[in-house]
């Protein structure tokens, strides 16, 4: 019987298994069922409020802070990677060396020496690695060794990567095993498992639903079989082989269903959530016999198999399948929720059993690892408590009496990659051993856990029939009356808190690593003058992918997490169903609430222009529209393929695209306000500040600066602004650097009963801020994220000042760096303050035209611009120089860094795009 792979390994040796993802715990009881709920008898555990005025990467009582409103403290010994995030790892055979594919630090392999707990080889792309490769890409599953331990096969976009693995465990001879595409589908490969002889690979090919046999000699494809949608996860028990099927099952006629990688699978049409989960079970003693299928509960991820009985973690369900192997039948499930405050977002999604009877589940989200009293398939199990590791364990595994857990975020963005700041692409991973303590120790630990999440008993108050309670800006429970019956939510693109403020001298900021101060913001200083600024506020994703999930979803599920290697079979998950959370979206939990939606290009996938709409013609156009009052003469087209937003969204508002000002934005927004007001929660999505397309850098800043001054003093100025509340955020911070975090980023809240004028150093995240949002407009939390978030209150007052806000006009010119000048005549500035940092030149000086070049035939291979405009495709440190050098006219060198570099000589260039690199 034999198992090979990352996250479940049967046994066999002292080596076996490393799970993956998170759990949640709580055996359930009835017929196969466990649920314990969980306790943390008498103790009061604050809330997110619990960080006061800590920084991220502080290290306080509690642990470090980091940048998803937790601490970090694990148990055991602890290992920093510093080569990006753990997508997946195996232990080898013999135990002695632990393989982790790695993403985001221009490494695509980390082999780990377990012996002397030290990373013995990196292999990549890079100049710096050990062993070059040719590309960095790696899948969610694997890399797996072979039985006698002298291969290893890395998954990646169009097969793997074959390796010998040398005496003392480093790799060599790397040779590529080709998975042909299937149309526009690629392999997309998940887990690879030898069988017990070492001469056949059997490979889940996720992007075409089916599994194949791999001759493991010659790389040839044997035999193929379908399966369920995604397949990740395998493993073989005796002469059958188990997958998991992220997807659920093939959808059968008369399902609703969602697209996920060109397949329409079954799904929710409100939350646009997959609505089905299996096993597929394929009988290798007779090859030709039809695929059996077993349900499981949703996105079913890491399989574990020991003792008759496989384990299936189910990272949406939040639960643990136990199969027994004889059977086929589920006889178990295993609920995974610590905290009974919340159901989901705990995302179990590694598990492996110690030959004790310890049944261990890595729950990703909450940072630990949940530990249960196991004896048989058919007998509950007894919960026992929780273990803290570092960020987001990943995976799990016994090699002799140690536990080995690799955690995908290590201790945060916090590689010393630059001297003058950190970067959201700063990444580490880490690896945390430990000997599994006494259950009394491990109880001891719950508290630890507990604590460090902000889980707290009432967290989620609510107001059950009439309530005679007093309108306030946040009320204490959820369905009271708020002062607030507008919320407009705006969500930018990709900026630090020192790239915008770190001129504002009553805030913690430094002005050298400012790229778009005051000159080029003026609207978004006047608006931290009037309404106050917050200068630690935190976004939690390394990309657009993860921050807008951030934002709609308060989470970022594992499915994006775990993808963030490849990012082929989807980068934004807005026509992804694999990307959505069972509980739902913002909007949708507005909905159920009885508040009234509207969106204006958030979380939209389609955009449809007309011929001619060109920056310089819809730039033109929202200046006729501004001085006419007339209709855009362009009509666009932005819609969604999930129904429940596209119902409610603006289709003529366009969604990312570099080459749409945002000031036609506001003007397309405008008429839809003056002709049918606000709803209850208004969805923006301003994105002209990601930069990067026609005009310059601080020329599409200023364009996005300008657009927000001006709807939010149309806002103030109408009849709503006495009930209206705006929170202004970035996706994610990953443009630039900052002095304190990568992960800081400017945020605003703007509202009469917003406290004015004041510097609020506490601790918030994007968390905190859809938690206040939805404390506002008595939205339930989606998960246990935002549950445990505490609402924004003393950003708020009891005493409205109705003071409007009066729009700046631009000191910058929003014609800047064009090649080709609008019909209309280019843009006029106003005069810039000379008492601020001036704004550069858009002229190249002579020395720096032949580089500048370089970069702009750089700039026009990036999917920057038009309907197939994809946000992040661009390398981010090439994106970050590149705007860096824009906005010090092509004079200075990018922070930490001596000269200017052309784009294929950037630092840190290897480091993969979100989307490009599939």
């Amino acid at each position: 019987m034999q198992v090979t792979r990352r996250r479940r390994r049967v046994e066999k040796g002292h080596f076996r298994l490393l799970g993956r993802r998170f759990g949640r715990r709580i055996p359930l009881v009835t017929a196969g069922t466990t649920a314990f709920a969980v306790v943390a008898a008498g103790v009061a555990f604050a809330q997110t409020h619990q960080f006061g005025t800590d920084q991220v990467g502080q290290t306080t009582d509690q642990g470090q802070v980091i940048s998803s409103d937790q601490y970090i403290a694990p148990y055991g010994d602890r290992l920093v990677v510093n080569n990006g995030k753990i997508m997946s790892s195996s232990v080898s055979p013999d135990g002695t060396h632990l393989a982790a594919s790695v993403t985001d630090g221009g490494m695509a392999l980390s082999i780990v020496d377990l012996k002397n707990w030290k990373v013995q080889q990196l292999v990549g792309n890079s100049a710096s690695a050990d062993l070059r490769v040719s590309g960095n890409s790696v899948g969610q599953e694997g890399p797996t060794y072979s039985p006698d331990g002298t291969q290893l096969w890395l998954g990646q976009t169009d097969g793997y990567t074959k390796f010998t693995v040398n005496p003392d465990g480093s790799v060599a001879n790397p040779t590529f095993i080709r998975i042909p595409a299937d149309g526009a589908k690629h392999a997309l490969v998940g887990e690879a498992v030898f069988s017990p002889d070492g001469s056949t690979v059997y490979s889940a090919v996720n992007g075409q639903n089916r599994v194949v046999t791999i001759d493991a000699a010659t790389g040839a494809i044997q035999q193929s079989w379908a399966v369920g949608n995604a397949p990740r996860d395998m493993v073989e028990v005796g002469d059958k082989l188990y997958v998991s099927n992220e997807g659920g099952r093939p959808a059968k006629p008369g399902d609703t269903t969602i697209n996920s990688y060109g397949t329409q699978v079954p799904a929710d049409p409100v939350t646009a959530a997959t609505t089905t989960g299996t096993v597929s079970v394929i009988d290798l003693a007779h090859p030709d016999a039809a695929v059996s299928s077993i349900d499981v509960g949703l996105h079913p991820t890491a399989l574990y198999a020991k003792k008759g009985a496989l384990f299936v973690t189910n990272t949406a369900t939040n639960d643990v399948s136990v199969i027994d192997t004889a059977s086929d039948k589920v006889v178990q499930t295993i609920a995974t929720q610590p905290w009974p405050e919340a159901s989901v977002g705990y995302e179990p999604d590694a598990v492996t059993l110690t030959d004790d009877g310890h049944l261990l589940v890595t729950l990703g989200r909450a940072n630990a690892v949940a530990v249960y009293r196991y004896t048989s398939a058919q007998e509950p199990v007894s919960y026992v408590g929780l273990l803290p590791t570092d960020y987001f364990p990943a995976e799990i595994a016994t090699v002799g009496n140690q536990v080995v857990v690799s955690n995908t975020r290590g201790i945060d963005a916090r590689r010393a990659t630059n001297s003058a700041g950190h970067g959201t692409h700063d990444t580490t991973s880490s690896l945390t051993h430990f000997t599994l303590p006494d259950d009394s120790v491990i109880r001891s630990e719950t508290a630890k856990v507990f604590q460090q999440n902000g889980w707290n008993g009432g967290s989620v108050s609510l107001t059950e029939g009439k309530t005679d309670a007093k309108p306030v800006p946040v009320p204490e429970r959820l369905g009271d009356p708020s002062t607030i019956k507008h919320v407009f939510l705006i969500v930018k693109e990709n900026r630090t808190y020192d790239q915008v403020l770190g001129d504002v001298p009553r805030g913690n900021g430094d002005p050298s690593l400012a790229e778009f101060g005051e000159n080029v913001t003026p609207n978004q200083h006047a608006l931290a003058e009037q309404f106050g600024l917050y200068d630690n506020t935190y976004d939690i994703g390394t990309n657009s992918a993860e921050g807008h999930n951030w934002l709609m979803q308060a989470d970022d599920p594992e499915y994006t997490e775990s993808s963030a290697g490849e990012y082929a079979r989807s980068y934004d998950t807005e026509d992804d169903a694999l990307g959505h959370q069972r509980t739902g979206f913002l909007w949708t939990g507005a909905q159920a609430a009885g508040k009234s939606v509207r969106d204006f290009g958030e979380f939209q996938q389609f955009l449809t222009k007309p011929s001619g709409a060109s920056w310089q013609n819809l730039y033109c156009d929202a200046r006729n529209m501004a001085a006419t009052g007339q209709d855009t003469a362009y009509t666009l087209d932005s819609s969604s393929p999930i129904p429940s937003l596209n119902d409610v969204s603006v289709h003529g508002f366009p969604k990312f695209d570099t080459s749409v000002p945002d000031i036609y934005r506001e003007e397309i927004w405008k008429r839809d306000f003056e002709k049918n007001g606000p709803a209850n929660l208004n969805m923006f999505w301003l994105s002209s500040d990601h930069t990067g397309g026609p005009a310059n850098a601080a020329a599409q800043v200023a364009d996005n600066d300008l657009a927000t001054g001006r709807i939010v003093d149309e806002i103030s100025h109408s009849r709503y602004w006495k009930d209206s509340a705006i929170f202004v955020v970035e996706d994610d911070s990953q443009a630039g650097l900052d002095h304190v975090d990568g992960h800081r980023a400017p945020i605003q809240i703007i509202s009469p009963w917003a406290q004015h004028g004041t510097v609020d150093s506490h601790y918030y995240s994007q968390i905190t801020v859809i938690r206040t949002i939805e404390q506002i407009l008595g939205i339930h939390p989606m998960n246990q994220k935002d549950s445990a978030a505490s609402p924004m209150r003393r950003a708020f007052t009891q005493h409205a000042d109705y003071t409007p806000f009066k729009a700046l006009p631009n000191r910058t010119s929003l014609t800047a760096g064009l090649k080709t000048p609008p019909a209309c005549g280019e843009d006029t500035p106003a005069p810039q303050d000379p008492s601020a940092a001036a704004v550069p030149s858009a002229k190249v000086p002579a020395d720096k035209q032949d580089i500048a070049a370089t970069w702009e035939t750089w700039k026009s291979k990036q999917r920057l611009t038009g309907p197939g405009a994809v946000p992040d495709f661009a390398n981010p440190a090439q994106m970050n120089h590149f705007t860096w050098y824009q906005t010090h006219g092509w004079t200075k060198p990018y922070p930490g860094e001596d000269k200017i570099f052309a784009p294929e000589d950037v630092p840190g260039a290897y480091i993969p795009s979100s989307e490009s690199d599939g």
